[in-house]
């Protein structure tokens, strides 16, 4: 058997925790080295030992900060991993934040257990991994433009391609050469819609002998983009006259800056100088200023936006709440107020106390803005429970629940079979990152409509890639 292997690990068969393993001459690469997310099973599984030895792990190439591509970097780190994490520029800016975030998290998530422990007289645990083990990844990350080749080692060349998902999010193209053997892998990353705001459209890649596709929406189609902008103003004109709050879970990359872009377009025609809007997450805050700072990978109207101000589009009611207590001040505030906060999955972070707090009155309403995972309160939101557990209490739901799936980052299987198309050898595909439903359709429109060889990824599956 050839050396020149690609295994999967992560995010096959399921949504997150990508990441997939190449054997080249002898060197062990991986792609993507993300958190499973999702219920406390789940996420439980994250301690598992990893399938490989990290120490001889030789690099890692990360497609784009989400910490579900990203989070597991630290503990790579933690178990042995020495070498260089190659992505886009603004991607290691992005991760220096999400990576100390996912730390501090961890650390308070095992503070919180172990004082449950000590009360049961249960011996204590150690957090997942601490902010030493992320300011270590940090220091490893290696930022590179997109479209600029890069040897990764011998044998192995990277180049990055926009994939239009979030700021620095990209399509890996590989190239592998061993015993005269040459082969191109393309991974899709997380990939973004056509004609989006701000960001620019996915490139196009033209060739591949292997192609790793995300699947997050096969079978799915997302509502016109700007049908539900137009809804969105609708649900902010009906929560104000009713005197409410609203409270919008948004991931704090990508989300909550175009929320933003969409609050300061529409100023006047929603009477958004009505409100008090606040970004209640550090963590977007600081990635909002990220995005400020690559003008160069704005779409058109997003250039003509930036030429004409010098900050985000102009929101003169925003407030950025830094501190834990102005966070716990905006629960003071009974109508009229807009929270974007985090978690994006409402798993945690500052989004579950404002749930705590508002849930279980009637004049709030909650905006859903991106996938939620099985397990996680905001899945249980979006099937309409009626009650839900927060900090070990039961609460009511009885805010009005509205979810908005045209805003998802992903592209939806119209997307995905546009990006296929770009190819123009028609090469096999392993289809990642997607639950099994959704996977399945899209195998299924593939074969259909492109004549595409597909295959389901699965975890331990290898693939000898000189065979191809």
């Amino acid at each position: 058997m050839s050396a020149m292997e690609l295994e999967f690990f992560g995010a096959a068969g399921e949504i997150t925790g990508s990441c997939h393993i190449l054997t080249v001459n002898g060197r062990q690469i991986l792609l993507d080295c993300g958190l499973i997310q999702g219920g406390r099973k789940d996420e439980a599984r994250n301690r598992d030992p990893f399938p490989f030895n990290a120490a001889r792990i030789d690099a890692v190439i990360l497609s784009h900060a989400h910490i579900d591509h990203s989070g597991r970097l630290p503990l790579l780190v933690k178990r042995g991993f020495t070498g260089p994490v190659l992505t886009h520029r603004a991607t290691a800016d992005l991760c220096q934040i999400m990576l100390r975030d996912s730390a501090s998290l961890a650390e308070r998530d095992a503070e919180r257990e172990n004082r449950r422990r000590a009360r049961r007289g249960r011996p204590a645990i150690k957090p997942l991994y601490d902010m030493a083990d992320a300011e270590a990844a940090c220091t490893q990350l290696r930022g590179v433009p997109y479209a600029a080749p890069q040897e990764v080692a011998p044998g192995v060349r990277v180049t990055f391609h926009d994939a239009g998902h979030i700021m620095g999010s990209a399509s890996v193209q590989v190239e592998l050469e061993e015993a005269n053997v040459r082969r191109t892998l393309v991974f899709s990353g997380d990939l973004g819609q056509y004609d989006t705001p701000i960001l620019r459209d996915p490139a196009v890649v033209e060739r591949a002998d292997l192609v790793l596709m995300e699947s997050t929406y096969g079978g799915r189609q997302h509502r016109d983009r700007l049908a539900t902008v137009t809804e969105l103003g609708e649900i902010l004109t009906a929560a104000r006259a009713a005197g409410g709050v609203v409270l919008i879970p948004a991931f704090a990359i990508g989300r909550s800056q175009e929320l933003l872009y969409w609050f300061g377009k529409n100023y006047r025609d929603w009477g958004m100088d009505r409100w008090r809007i606040f970004l209640d997450s550090p963590m977007a805050i600081a990635a909002s200023h990220i995005y400020w700072d690559y003008p160069h990978l704005y779409d058109e109207e997003a250039t003509t936006l930036r030429r004409d101000t010098t900050a985000m589009p102009p929101l003169p009611n925003l407030s950025f709440t830094e501190s834990a207590q102005e966070s716990m001040q905006i629960n003071e505030i009974n109508e009229r107020a807009i929270v974007i906060a985090g978690s994006g999955m409402c798993t945690g972070g500052r989004i579950v106390h404002h749930l705590k707090h508002k849930l279980w009155q009637k004049q709030t309403h909650v905006v859903i803005v991106g996938y939620q995972a099985p397990g996680t309160l905001g899945r249980r939101l979006v099937d309409g429970n009626e009650y839900v557990r927060i900090h070990g209490e039961t609460i009511r739901v009885a805010a009005r629940i509205h979810t908005l799936g045209g805003f998802s980052a992903h592209g939806d299987e119209d997307d995905l079979i546009r990006w296929y198309r770009g190819f123009s050898d028609g090469p096999p595909v392993y289809l990642v990152h997607g639950e099994p439903e959704a996977a399945t359709a899209l195998q299924r429109k593939l074969e259909r409509e492109c004549g595409a060889r597909v295959t389901l990824a699965r975890p331990g599956l290898r693939i000898d890639l000189a065979d191809l």
